[in-house]
């Protein structure tokens, strides 16, 4: 018989990168008796290798715990999400499946950018929040300090704040006992038809796809025929059960519950993340609202160094699309490296874990090209396209207008910081749009700024600056016009589509010539001179030249008649104009990465 809806609560932990959410989860599983004291680690919910060597939560994490208060017990499902600004969607994910929200501070640290984007993204959920500060057992912890900036960024009342040390196992019972009595029950109907979120799910070489899911109404158990409404498939449950912490089969999942289900789906593109779950035979009359498609911001193309390898990377592509959504990817051919993908990413660092996950799980050697960003042009005939890549944008005379992704981005940052970042945002074409202080010593400073000049290396500039101190949030708010233009690359007068980069015009002249010197480094000397230009249209703005080699044909002249030698340097002059006109410069796979590679 599944729990009763008003024994069960469904929360998640949300916070900052660092702020102690994956140290809290290992002590609620401890302090409820999901693990045992020798099975415990740090970071149980981390299963993968990335995230315990970088320290940071990539997936989302569920688990379901039991747990007695006043005398009843209860069932708590918490969902880990994770912190950084790349995986807002994963983040946006779990809030759906949850009706409570444990806002996690860091007693020294304070708030941060990414504590204030996710607590509006509960309050938008309509989420009851839990505020909790943490760590508040270290020497420098400053709880009264921090608690009057959460007053100010996220409007929390003070006497609501939790205490708690995750590390050193403080409070743990107080916060458990308060997520029991503030978070609310989840509604639903165990009578009612099916009604079931897929809220995620992962490839089983074995068992084939594991679909995680929370019931809103109704009931799904093993033998059951269900349909996957967004997919129009119908199937037949093969096994349910929750995670506690690892996959414990159960005789049903009921409303309100959270665990996972098997029904011996084989092909990934049949299970859609947002999708809903509903009995066959007597289906729900409305399908859930699903979520809002995550857009990629970062378009990047992966190559396997050995073009072989190609359909192996099409199938483990597939197989990092089931479990994260908010990754796409398209086949595309470029005239350097042969057969690939064209990825889009969600961010710099969603880009790095993708390409590290592939070549980790697959075994594969891989080339990434440089990130750009998508581009919006209005044609004159009034035709508006989007651009993935500079091969893809019309020659001039076609555009009427070029457009270029704005963003809107809050840094928050130390007071004394304030004018090396306004310097910073004003190089890279920002605009002011206002100041907000926290407290005397931190400031919310808020820029639009084109996305373009965001995902290179801003957040690495903005540690250096603030020595670390300093923490960012962004969210793309459209597209706006710009001077932009295609730069295109000629080796020995011929185009390479491969080369090409879209840049802003007053930096051209200087992309331009960056390029080419890297490129004259690594194309390796002809018989003949061989140009390298950098062209916008029809005009060329940049020029390198690689010198032909020489060869002394005169070496066994020894004296005579100065109409010898003569001879012998216009025969070869004339050999090398002939070589000039047919010859054919290879461009090697190393000449491509230099360019490509991030300045």
């Amino acid at each position: 018989m599944p729990t009763p809806t008003s024994n069960i609560r469904n929360f998640c932990i949300i916070a900052h990168i660092d702020h102690g959410k994956s140290t809290l989860a290992d002590q609620f599983l401890l302090k409820t008796g999901t693990i045992d004291e020798r099975d415990m680690r740090a970071q149980t919910l981390d299963s993968m290798d990335l995230e315990r060597e970088r320290g940071i939560t990539i997936r989302m994490h569920p688990v379901t715990c039991y747990y007695e208060h006043h005398g009843q017990k209860y069932e708590l499902n918490l969902i880990d999400t994770p912190g950084h600004v790349d995986f807002n969607y994963e983040v946006s994910r779990s809030l759906a499946a949850c009706e409570g929200a444990v806002l996690l501070v860091d007693a020294y640290q304070g708030v941060q950018a990414q504590t204030v984007a996710n607590a509006f993204l509960a309050m938008d959920a309509n989420l009851k929040l839990i505020p909790t500060l943490n760590k508040i057992d270290l020497p420098h912890a400053r709880p009264d300090f921090v608690i009057g900036e959460m007053e100010t960024a996220v409007m929390t009342v003070p006497e609501e704040v939790m205490k708690v040390s995750a590390k050193a196992g403080l409070g743990i019972e107080e916060l458990l006992g308060t997520i029991i009595d503030r978070v609310p029950p989840p509604a639903g109907d165990l009578a009612a038809p099916l009604k079931a979120l897929v809220y995620n799910s992962h490839f089983d070489s074995y068992k084939g796809v594991v679909a995680y899911v929370r019931v809103m109404d109704g009931e799904i158990k093993p033998g059951m025929r269900i349909r996957m409404m967004r997919a129009n498939r119908e199937y037949v449950v093969t096994e349910v059960g929750q995670f506690r912490p690892g996959q414990e089969k159960c005789d049903s999942l009921g409303a309100g519950q959270a665990g996972y289900f098997m029904a011996n789906v084989k092909t990934i593109g049949d299970v859609n993340i947002g999708d809903t779950v509903t009995d066959a035979f007597n289906p729900t009359a409305e399908p859930l609202p699903g979520y809002k498609e995550p857009k990629p911001m970062v378009y990047s193309g992966l190559y396997p160094v050995s073009n072989g390898d190609f359909e192996d990377l099409r199938e483990a592509l597939g197989k990092l699309k089931l479990n994260d959504s908010s990754f796409t990817y398209v086949p595309e051919v470029s005239d350097g490296l042969g057969f690939g993908f064209r990825c889009g990413f969600l961010g710099m660092l969603h880009r790095e874990i993708i390409q590290q996950r592939l070549e980790r799980d697959s075994e594969l050697n891989l080339i990434q090209t440089a990130p750009n960003v998508t581009f919006e042009i209005e044609k004159t005939n009034g035709d508006i396209i989007q651009v993935y890549g500079p091969q893809d944008v019309p020659d001039g005379g076609g555009i009427k207008e070029f457009r270029e992704p704005i963003c809107k981005i809050s840094f928050l940052i130390p007071a004394g910081n304030i004018g090396d970042i306004m310097g910073m945002c004003t190089e890279r074409r920002g605009t002011y749009v206002r100041t907000d202080y926290l407290s005397q010593q931190r400031v919310i400073i808020v820029y639009e700024m084109p996305l373009g000049e965001v995902i290179y290396d801003l957040y690495d500039k903005l540690k250096s600056v603030t020595h670390g101190y300093g923490t960012m949030d962004y969210e793309v708010t459209g597209y706006r016009q710009a001077d932009l233009i295609r730069l295109d690359i000629l080796v020995h007068g011929q185009k390479v589509d491969a080369l090409s980069i879209v840049v802003h015009r007053s930096v051209a002249d200087r992309r331009g010539r960056q390029v080419l010197t890297k490129l004259r480094k690594e194309i390796s000397r002809h018989m003949f001179e061989v140009a390298l230009q950098a062209a916008i249209g029809g005009k060329i703005i940049a020029r390198e030249t690689i010198a032909a080699m020489k060869k002394n044909v005169t070496a066994k002249c020894y004296g005579g008649d100065i109409s010898r030698k003569r001879k012998l340097w216009d025969k070869q002059a004339e050999g090398k104009k002939r070589m000039k006109a047919i010859g054919q410069v290879e461009v090697p796979q190393e000449a491509f990465l230099a360019v490509l590679e991030d300045d």
